[in-house]
């Protein structure tokens, strides 16, 4: 069945450490890791004092991988009925993609081996992406018989590309780790045995940072994706862009903020836990 966990680490617990656990089949993802992928990162926003999150494959023996794509031993049970097919990618998946997409924190992946399907998709909604360099990244499910769900398509297309997932869903194309640094999708691709570390050099940078400017900064991304969504098939969504929240500068008399200007002007390291 396989299992979505996490636990919080460092000063203040401020580093949520997400795992995706399916060692048997290269940590592919079940309906119960989706379900438990939408409730982990419920928690994570939830909590005020998390101020990165860092998602990683389990240990697969002497096999490395971030998620090989979806479990299909389970496919047979609820492929083949619409209502459920539907309920699959619309519920279980989505609420999952959803869940993340919504999560106002940082997200760093760190991708070793296998980002196939579910695996790609999941790491489409992180903010950094670090890979180590005999990572793969595609989509196969041609090769099933089904295409990419199209919320999932939505989000695969805008973080690897439309000439990518066309590539990837067309001809069934798995992508080495500097192919995907060429074309956008990966932040860094590092030696196999730096991934950790090189991923971890990513969560400590964005700790060391305000939190707040953190979460603010992303909720700003997620209007401006919305905003220009369409701006393909409707010219007239290119005037949205000029995104603008209903309040966006409430945080003025903000604890953080004033720590870090005050920070600044007396040049010192700004002191986020005490604010």
């Amino acid at each position: 069945m396989g299992e979505v966990t996490c636990r919080y680490e460092g000063k203040g617990e401020r580093l949520a450490v997400v795992t995706i656990t399916n060692p048997s089949k290269l940590n592919a993802m079940s309906r119960h890791m989706w379900q438990q992928l939408r409730s982990v990162f419920n928690s994570i926003s939830g909590n005020k004092y998390v101020g990165c999150v860092l998602i990683s494959g389990d240990l697969c023996g002497d096999l490395n991988a971030f998620s090989a794509g979806g479990d299909i031993s389970e496919y047979p049970s609820f492929r083949f009925n619409e209502a459920s097919l539907r309920e699959f990618h619309e519920v279980d998946v989505w609420g999952g993609l959803q869940a993340m997409l919504n999560c106002d924190v940082p997200i760093v992946a760190q991708i070793d081996g296998a980002c196939m399907g579910a695996g790609l998709e999941i790491a489409s909604c992180c903010d950094i992406r670090i890979a180590g360099a005999s990572a793969k990244f595609g989509a196969p499910i041609a090769k099933l018989g089904f295409p990419m769900a199209p919320k999932e398509a939505e989000v695969v297309i805008r973080a690897v590309g439309e000439l990518t997932a066309r590539e990837m869903l067309l001809e069934a194309a798995v992508l080495d780790a500097p192919t995907m640094l060429q074309r956008g999708f990966l932040h860094r691709v590092v030696p196999d045995t730096d991934v950790a570390s090189s991923a971890m050099q990513s969560v400590n940078r964005i700790l060391a940072l305000s939190p707040q400017a953190a979460r603010l900064n992303k909720q700003t991304i997620r209007g401006i994706n919305k905003a220009t969504a369409g701006v393909f098939i409707d010219d007239k969504a290119i005037n949205s862009i000029a995104y603008s929240a209903a309040n966006p500068y409430t945080y003025a008399d903000s604890a953080e903020h004033k720590e870090g200007i005050s920070a600044f002007i007396a040049k010192r390291k700004p002191d986020w836990h005490k604010v």
